[in-house]
């Protein structure tokens, strides 16, 4: 009937069995786990006082990975400091880590830097550790020849073959140095649009010379002269000027670690190579090292503009020199001004205000080979 139709659907069964319970055994899982070991009774912990102490996690876990990498033949990932080669430049050898020193610098550990002291609760700065690519025909050559340390050659697709080219790509075929033919968009990314003329070398970061070995290497030479840039931070400007002491006979430059600019891709090709044969430093402190200069024999002679020395007129030249470059904007900073000796300026016939640090420098040196060379 209407209404009353049967319908067809699943048969409903009983439950089977009923729900198991805890045996009155719940009650253990709200059982805590007992007292907190203090620190002089925990066996791994530095401060316990048990016969036997165990190492601690990290050391324990250290060993355990260096364990591991020996048994599948391959390099720990927690090696020790100094296993690879990181840095490169005269500070540090060929391919030799090395650390960086300075009046009153950092120490550092063997094969490394140390990082910054950070207060609690301050980010750190990262460390700049990134491979640095060098570009130019003369840089690339340059480098080639000094023995660089590289991990690889970039080379942009059609790049006008010469004589320069041939010999960079046969000098780094000789050493084993990968070489990449790339094309010539891909070089612009990777240089940041900087003119690299279809070549281009990727190098570790730059290891700089320990000052103390500088300002003593210096001594021994007959005519000891030193550059040191106050506050120069235009790369370009840089690489000017350390070109410009290994043309004039200079036999290293120091520079300020911060708010100074160091020796990047840039400043590697603007010295046209000249970095790889003059000793480049940090220091931590300019005016301590400055000082240090003086009591190691040096006359320390800063260029301004309205020095009261004139440069034709600078008798010390002949003599164990500092020569002091300003920044672009400032030029010397008050205590470098009164750390030096005395100031020097370059007289100049029109109302020109005064002139590029670079161009400065180079000027100043020329005229310090020009009085050693008449003395000679």
């Amino acid at each position: 009937m209407a209404g009353n139709s049967q319908r067809r659907g699943r048969r409903l069964t009983p439950k089977q069995g009923a729900p198991k319970g805890t045996g009155g055994k719940g009650k253990d899982a709200l059982a805590g786990r007992g007292r907190t070991l203090p620190a002089d009774e925990r066996p791994w912990h530095k401060a316990y006082s048990g016969t036997e102490k165990l190492p601690q996690r990290t050391a324990w876990k250290q060993d355990k990975e260096r364990r591991a990498a020996a048994e599948e033949g391959r390099a720990p990932k927690i090696g020790q400091p100094g296993s690879k080669d990181t840095t490169w430049g005269r500070g540090g050898g060929r391919g030799v880590p090395a650390g960086r020193g300075g009046a009153g610098g950092r120490g550092g550990k063997p094969g490394g830097r140390s990082g910054p002291r950070v207060a609690p609760g301050r980010k750190s700065t990262p460390a700049k550790d990134t491979p640095e690519l060098l570009v130019g025909r003369n840089p690339v050559l340059e480098s080639l020849r000094t023995q660089v340390p590289a991990t690889a050659l970039y080379t942009a697709q059609g790049i006008d073959m010469d004589d320069r080219i041939n010999e960079i790509i046969r000098t780094a075929a000789d050493r084993g140095i990968a070489i990449l033919e790339i094309s010539r968009a891909e070089l612009d990314r990777m240089t940041g649009g900087v003119l690299h003329q279809g070549v281009g070398l990727q190098v570790p970061p730059f290891a700089y010379e320990p000052f103390e070995d500088m300002m003593a290497a210096a001594l021994e030479q007959p005519a000891p002269l030193l550059v040191a840039l106050d506050g120069v931070t235009d790369p370009r400007n840089l690489g000017a000027v350390i070109r410009s002491a290994a043309a004039f006979g200079a036999q290293g430059v120091f520079v300020p670690e911060r708010r100074a600019a160091g020796i990047t891709a840039t400043a590697w090709r603007t010295s046209a190579g000249a970095a790889a044969r003059v000793p480049v430093g940090q220091v931590t402190n300019l005016t301590r090292a400055l000082k240090a200069c003086k009591d190691a024999g040096f006359m320390v002679v800063g260029l301004d503009a309205d020095g009261d020395t004139d440069l034709y007129d600078l008798e010390a030249a002949v003599g164990p020199l500092v020569v002091v470059v300003g920044s672009e904007g400032r030029g010397l900073s008050r205590l470098v001004g009164e750390t030096c000796d005395l100031t020097v300026s370059i007289p100049m016939i029109s109302d020109v205000e005064s002139l590029n640090a670079s161009v400065a420098a180079a000027v100043t040196l020329a005229e310090v080979a020009r009085r050693r060379a008449m003395e000679q």
